[in-house]
């Protein structure tokens, strides 16, 4: 394995880009070593400069659910291009994104664009508390939802990975109405709106988390959000940024049976270019600007070319591909957990469709305390010892995979050829 470009790169890039990166997971401070610099990807597949090849997981963390670089979004984003790159003017290709959300997501009357997840969440919070006329807000520790500063703590994804869940540079005041409570605990969350009755606009979630690894909620769980905040009228908010269109046509909400009334969506629709998008309730969002007194803006909000990539994804998906996604899970996770029983090393692997996580721990995964058992170290060399096998996983424990459409028998086969070989040095 060659990585004299790559390392070439990073030496660079220290000296001009804080920690070398644009985003702090792709450091590699999780695991050690140096990143790999990406100059190509196609279908399962990316190369780095050094000419490496790796069957990929990561999916450019969750949109490349038909692989990368797709011919059809491809040529979507090209035809676009020539009509131009941006507008700030309304254009028709937005109209018909909001269209497939709504016909999509059954909870969903109206939906706003934006440009990424965090702007999405960023936005739905203020509009659920300007709609409730209320402060106070609760989540779930390991839930991430983007580098808001109210939601901040006790993070998952990079904040979690580096052991600051709660950021410098984030006032006091602004996450004194953050209450942060254990994911899958009826109880917790009961007691924590009976203690603050009347104050709280919303609770928001991932339904399935997926930055802090990936655990799924108990049986019952989501409905007895629904139910409880229904009867203290308070918002339920689904972050459904990495879930949306991924786990199903409707996200979890439609694979979980649950109808939110804000919901946050990103990755899948904007078909690898950056994109986000809220939506619910028709009384909720008529309360955004410019028909309500709620603000929210942004210049490239419903980019042409990222509607046209996000819409060309979107015509991809069909009940065939989320049955191929599963089947292609499926045999991932029996591989895996068939091995792990050999090697006697202890895993804990969880998989909801095509997103999944193997935790170095013995018995279930159900929260963050869970996930924090598990053994970093273990998996710092897993993770070097598949890299150099040619497959990539996310450089952290505490990150969902993803598996692609492209994503073949021959490539989970030799997946797994490559994690018993690993599996037998742990």
């Amino acid at each position: 394995m060659k990585n004299g470009r790559s390392r070439e790169l990073f030496a660079t890039a220290l000296g001009l880009i804080p920690g070398g990166v644009n985003s702090p997971v792709r450091a590699f401070r999780a695991v050690g070593g140096e990143p790999f610099f990406a100059v190509r990807a196609k279908g399962a597949k990316i190369w780095d400069a050094d000419g490496n090849e790796y069957i990929d997981y990561v999916g450019t963390w969750g949109p490349a659910i038909h692989g990368h670089a797709p011919p059809q979004i491809v040529e979507a984003i090209r035809e676009a291009a020539e009509q131009g790159t941006s507008f700030g003017i309304p254009n028709p290709l937005e109209v018909e994104m909001a269209q497939w959300i709504v016909n999509a997501v059954p909870s969903i009357e109206k939906v706003r664009l934006c440009n990424s997840g965090t702007e999405a969440v960023m936005s739905a919070i203020r509009l659920a508390r300007g709609f409730t006329k209320r402060d106070k807000i609760i989540k779930f520790d390991g839930c991430y939802h983007g580098h808001v500063d109210s939601l901040l703590v006790k993070a998952g994804s990079g904040a979690l990975t580096f052991g600051h869940p709660d950021s410098a540079g984030v006032p006091a005041a602004f996450v004194e109405h953050t209450v942060v409570v254990p994911f899958n605990d009826e109880e917790a969350v009961r007691r924590t709106l009976d203690a603050n009755r009347g104050q709280v606009a919303g609770i928001i979630l991932e339904p399935v988390p997926g930055n802090a690894g990936l655990y799924p909620p108990r049986p019952g769980f989501l409905e007895f959000l629904r139910r409880i905040t229904t009867e203290q009228d308070v918002l339920l908010i689904f972050d459904e940024v990495m879930t949306g269109f991924r786990l199903a046509r409707g996200g979890a909400q439609e694979l979980y049976g649950i109808k939110p009334d804000l919901s946050c969506f990103g990755k899948v629709i904007g078909g690898g270019l950056p994109v986000g998008a809220f939506g619910g309730r028709r009384e909720i969002m008529d309360h955004l600007a410019p028909l309500g007194p709620v603000y929210q803006a942004g210049t490239l909000s419903g980019n042409p070319l990222a509607m046209a990539a996000g819409l060309a994804s979107l015509r991809l998906l069909s009940t065939e591909t989320y049955q191929r996604l599963d089947e292609s899970g499926a045999q991932l996770e029996k591989g895996m957990r068939e091995i792990a029983a050999r090697a006697n090393v202890p895993v804990a692997f969880n998989r909801v469709g095509s997103m999944f996580c193997g935790y170095f721990t013995e018995g279930p995964v159900w929260n963050l305390e869970d996930a924090l058992r598990s053994d970093r170290a273990r998996f710092a060399k897993f993770f070097h010892g598949l890299l150099h096998e040619g497959v990539y996983l996310a450089p952290s424990q505490f990150e969902a995979g993803f598996i692609s459409t492209a994503h073949g028998s021959e490539e989970i086969d030799q997946t797994l050829r490559a994690v018993e070989k690993v599996m037998a040095t742990l």
